[in-house]
């Protein structure tokens, strides 16, 4: 027994640096945690604190009884099956997502038996989530604790938490080992697994917006508070002064605890044997990363229709390039998931329509920006970087700088516009714009889809990117870079708001905002901006991102004619 928790320990530890590795060495992702640490989490523990400090003062005053939504031990216990089935969601997600993704299967498997490699990755999830949680943990519960005059809460606190992350954790990997079965092994479900996947991001966040989330959280917190998922609230309470908890449910939380355990654990081994040893499907789209898969259309075929009507238009060497770079996006999905960045903007809109019930005629134009900015990003924002190993057989091929960019703005073009003509179309009419606004808006839909994918060639031609990147734990892919990213977003944001600018005619009211700011500098005098320079160059912005997508086309096709490989 002491060599399998020797070996778990060891397998746990690892896992664990490794994952604390991964974070600490991407900065970016650094930055984002610092930030959502900073403006999301830092005030909602700054009002935690001040407030669970005056309820600890009130509870130990006695003076707290029902709070209108429930007593004090409602609450408790309430909150503790909020948090259990929120830690086994996290977990479930973790583990379909990377935890049962070996990274290395072979090595890890055949070094240690499989009970010791499940124990392991289970004791590192649970490390992590406990690394996550314990600073708020502590921070609150001594609060709490400052509040009532004793120093009971912490501890209780810390032993609520073990409880909980020892019994979720293990229950998520369970259910995670089987979903990422169904969705890697079982070749029905497999095949479908990126749609399935977008389905389900989908229905979250629709859940979200539409308060179905908050229903849902409040229908676990009135029923499951009372059943043995709540019972671990009780082991809070004995360390709260004036409210006596149950002790059959406190002592029921901590042997309910021993005996569960082995059970998910043993329950994870059996998963873990079933999926790790079985092969994985066969399909055409991964949707990993992983462009290895066999193609199950024949080698030869017909030309269908569309290829037979573009070919004599674009030629074969262009509609070959097309044909590639839709394939290796169909082949390795996960190459798009920074398209999808901006559409979280998207949800505190999306709120409003679904609370006020209407649509309003801004949140039409946004839809229809995000078309004609994911037009470019789809397929043409790292022309070089994405033919990876085939870059120098490309470079030496007979293959055109014009034929290579004119395949990449048709694979972009031909898959975004049409959506973008539904998609504006659509939000026009949902939206009180009028009809020859919302035909206006369709036209300048389609037709920014079509130019933006020029000026991502050049954009990218510029910045280019060559090396892959993680986009998940375990899963690389060559992403265009950084600077192309954001160079592209603002040749599309700026020109649009420009074209805003002059459609509403808000030059003379940016002015009067930009001379009320000067007034709060300390310069001499007393300036002032214009309403005709801000117009002027309103004029002068929106025309050159109209000429930005021919010069990027431009430099794209004379790039890759000179490219030179060192």
């Amino acid at each position: 027994m002491n060599g399998v928790s020797r070996a778990a320990s060891v397998v746990a530890r690892t896992e664990f640096r490794r994952t604390v590795r991964v974070v600490a060495g991407d900065r970016t992702k650094l930055l984002v945690l610092g930030a959502v640490a900073l403006f999301m989490l830092g005030p909602v523990s700054v009002f935690g604190v001040l407030g669970l400090s005056a309820a600890g003062e009130a509870v130990a005053a006695g003076g707290v009884g029902d709070l209108g939504f429930g007593t004090p031990t409602e609450i408790v216990t309430g909150g503790a099956a909020v948090l259990w089935v929120g830690v086994a969601v996290m977990a479930t997600i973790r583990t379909t997502t990377a935890v049962a993704d070996v990274e290395k299967p072979a090595c890890l498997l055949i070094s240690t038996p499989l009970r010791n490699a499940v124990v392991g990755l289970v004791g590192a999830e649970i490390a992590l989530f406990g690394a996550w949680i314990a600073v708020p943990t502590l921070l609150l519960s001594g609060a709490f604790a400052y509040g009532a005059g004793t120093a009971l809460p912490v501890p209780a606190a810390v032993v609520v938490v073990a409880v909980l992350l020892v019994t979720a954790v293990p229950v998520g990997f369970v259910v995670g080992v089987w979903i990422r079965h169904l969705l890697t092994v079982y070749e029905p479900v497999a095949r479908f697994r990126t749609v399935i996947g977008v389905l389900a991001f989908a229905v979250y966040m629709g859940l979200i917006a539409t308060g179905w989330f908050n229903r849902i959280t409040s229908v676990v917190f009135s029923v499951l508070g009372d059943s043995p998922l709540g019972w671990p609230g009780h082991l809070l309470l004995v360390g709260v002064p004036t409210i006596d908890p149950s002790p059959v449910a406190a002592v029921g939380a901590l042997v309910g605890t021993v005996l569960f355990v082995p059970v998910a654990l043993a329950a994870g081994v059996a998963s873990a044997r079933v999926h790790w040893y079985a092969d994985p499907a066969r399909t055409e789209g991964g949707g990993g990363g992983d462009e290895t898969a066999t193609s199950r259309e024949p080698v030869e075929r017909a030309p269908g229709r569309l290829e037979s009507a573009l070919i004599p238009t674009v030629g074969r060497p262009a509609w070959t390039v097309a044909a590639t770079a839709l394939r290796r996006t169909k082949r390795a999905p996960v190459r798009l998931l920074y398209v999808a960045y901006p559409l979280f903007g998207v949800f505190p809109l999306a709120q409003t329509v679904y609370s006020t019930g209407t649509f309003p005629s801004y949140l039409a134009v946004l839809l229809s920006l995000y078309v004609v900015w994911a037009a470019g990003a789809f397929a043409t924002l790292n022309p070089l970087g994405d033919l990876g190993p085939a870059l120098p057989a490309a470079m030496t091929s007979t293959v055109s700088g014009r034929a290579s960019t004119r395949g990449l703005i048709l694979a972009g073009a031909g898959v975004t516009a049409p959506i973008g003509l539904l998609v504006a179309l659509a939000a026009g009419v949902a939206s009180p714009l009028p009809v020859e606004r919302t035909l206006l808006l369709v036209a300048g839909t389609v037709v920014g889809a079509v130019l933006s994918p020029a000026l991502a060639t050049g954009v990218g031609t510029a910045f280019p990117r060559f090396g892959s990147v993680k986009v998940t734990n375990n899963r690389e892919a060559v992403m265009p870079s950084k600077a192309a990213f954001l160079c592209y977003s603002l040749a599309i944001a700026l020109p649009a708001a420009a074209a805003a600018l002059i459609a509403i005619d808000a030059a003379a009211l940016l002015a009067n905002v930009l001379t009320a700011l000067l007034a709060f500098l300390p310069v001499i005098g007393e300036p002032t901006v214009p309403a005709g320079l801000i117009a002027a160059l309103a004029w002068l912005v929106l025309a050159v991102g109209l000429v930005a997508p021919l010069a990027g086309y431009r430099y794209a096709v004379a790039r890759f004619d000179d490219y030179r490989i060192e």
